[in-house]
């Protein structure tokens, strides 16, 4: 069974195709200066050591962030994020990682809310504890996620992003991405969902973009990344994808910009790249 704590994983290739689209995201609803709503039903902690613990031990994020830290050549929209990932290390060193949560509450204005849920004890205390700070326009959640969705929708605001990134440890978390993507789209058809999913060689994974299909939105967009071949069993992440509903019109142009270097960069092997896929009339 495929485990996914994230203090494992931070800062990894997923971390980066995850955040690189997600500040466009939040910068181009930030520039429209109306009050805006960030969802996140699968925060985890918020922050994580890169210098210490699970990620120093597990290294990841030596193929991911720690391959473009150091680049001052890369396309703009990367390197917008890696500035931010910076401000998250004002020393200058690679040693934390912020979690999706960090870059919404960073990029946001005072009159937009951020909902952030955590399942998990542990991490939602910290999570809780990294954001007590920020209390008028942020609410922190020890609650199921999916669940939680329900009662906000459709928000007061009536723009709203929601970030779907569970760990998918569990087979049945396939089936309860899409469900709550459906109901969240009977709900408020408008708004715009961003869903991570793990590229792996399982059903329940090579399945999930079909499933998406099915919602029949709108308007949609699809990019994965691949950083090495495809496994011939399990054999771990060979790369993610992120599925985002009801896009901004200018998010396919940055990713064909901005993919080709960042799937070089990341590239563990010669069959890395990245595909794109997108419907929006």
């Amino acid at each position: 069974m495929f485990g996914y704590r994230h203090a494992f994983h931070a800062g990894n290739h997923a971390d980066v195709l995850k955040h690189l689209v997600l500040v466009q995201l939040l910068d181009y609803y930030r520039a429209k200066q109306k009050p805006f709503w960030y969802v996140d039903t699968h925060c985890g902690a918020g922050a994580y050591r890169l210098d210490e613990g699970p990620a120093q031990a597990r290294g990841e994020y030596r193929d991911g962030i720690g391959r473009l830290w150091d680049r001052t050549d890369l396309p703009p929209a990367t390197s917008r994020y890696l500035e931010l990932v910076g401000r998250f290390n004002p020393d200058g060193k690679l040693n934390r990682y912020p979690g999706s949560a960090w870059f919404a509450s960073e990029i946001l204005g005072p009159a937009d809310r951020l909902w952030l849920f955590e399942l998990l004890p542990a991490d939602f205390q910290a999570l809780r504890t990294r954001f007590s700070a920020d209390s008028v326009r942020t609410r922190v959640q020890c609650q199921d996620g999916f669940a939680a969705l329900r009662g906000l929708l459709p928000p007061a605001s009536k723009r709203a992003l929601v970030l779907l990134d569970p760990s998918y440890e569990l087979a049945e978390d396939y089936a309860r991405v899409v469900d709550s993507l459906a109901d969240s789209l009977r709900r408020f058809s408008t708004g715009t969902y961003a869903l991570w999913y793990p590229l792996l060689r399982r059903r329940e994974a090579d399945r999930l973009p079909r499933q998406l299909g099915a919602l029949a939105a709108r308007a949609w967009l699809n990019v994965r990344l691949m950083v090495r071949r495809r496994p011939l069993d399990e054999g771990g992440l060979y790369g993610s994808g992120l599925y985002v509903i009801n896009p901004p019109y200018t998010l396919p142009a940055m990713i064909e910009a901005e993919l080709p270097a960042v799937a070089q960069s990341l590239a563990q092997d010669d069959k890395a790249g990245f595909t794109l896929d997108f419907e929006i009339p």
